[in-house]
């Protein structure tokens, strides 16, 4: 039986001495070191060669996705678990690009990290299904709100942008020789198309359909 040797890193040493616990059952899985933030991990990297990272996101100095790239960056070999409370889209998108092999919220129990340990030394990857369900469902919601949004015509396109460079309904009116009025229409037909509800979600509208430098 092939024996993998582990370093956790975490700012509270109660939940160190938890997972260690766990590992401890395991034969073929050596703790080999701790460390309470990302700096001192990467330190105990330099002398204390291991298999695989147990980290946690939020520790003091080096932590989250940079602690994950320059621990990739300078050790390509070594696998890496990201054990954290966040349940956030966006960050475990960004775990996802920056290559960490797997993702489980502290919330989860030893079946879970157990069978994220084994699948990943295993030479795959393990999102818990909670985060992956979690990240399909923004998914949906954005695919919902993009097929829902109805086409701009060509002239409020053309407000679009005059509405991005902070132009008021009668400098635009101004611009386009029609009335305030007719700005004011077409700006309401806007906001009902693109489902922006304020200034900023059509600036992100505008800029994500190309219509804003």
């Amino acid at each position: 039986m092939q024996q993998y040797n582990i370093i956790i890193a975490d700012d509270h040493q109660m939940f160190i001495d938890g997972v260690r616990l766990i590992l401890k059952q395991q034969k073929n899985l050596s703790v080999a070191a701790q460390a309470l933030n990302g700096d001192e991990l990467m330190q105990l990297l330099l002398a204390k060669p291991c298999d695989l990272v147990i980290t946690d996101l939020n520790m003091p100095g080096l932590s989250g996705i940079e602690l994950i790239r320059t621990l990739k960056k300078n050790y390509p070999g070594i696998k890496l678990l990201v054990i954290s409370m966040h349940n956030d889209h966006e960050l475990v998108h960004e775990v996802l690009m920056a290559e960490a092999e797997g993702y489980i919220l502290k919330n989860s129990g030893k079946k879970e990290l157990l069978e994220a340990i084994n699948a990943i030394m295993d030479g795959k990857t393990h999102y818990e299904k909670a985060v992956l369900d979690m990240m399909l469902r923004n998914v949906r919601v954005k695919e919902k709100a993009r097929t829902a949004a109805k086409p701009l015509s060509a002239r409020e396109q053309e407000i679009v942008q005059l509405i991005v460079q902070e132009l008021t309904s009668r400098e635009i009116g101004d611009r386009l020789f029609i009335s305030k009025q007719t700005v004011d229409k077409h700006r309401l037909n806007i906001m009902e198309k693109t489902g922006a509800a304020t200034l900023v979600g059509l600036i992100k509208y505008a800029i994500q359909e190309g219509l804003a430098s």
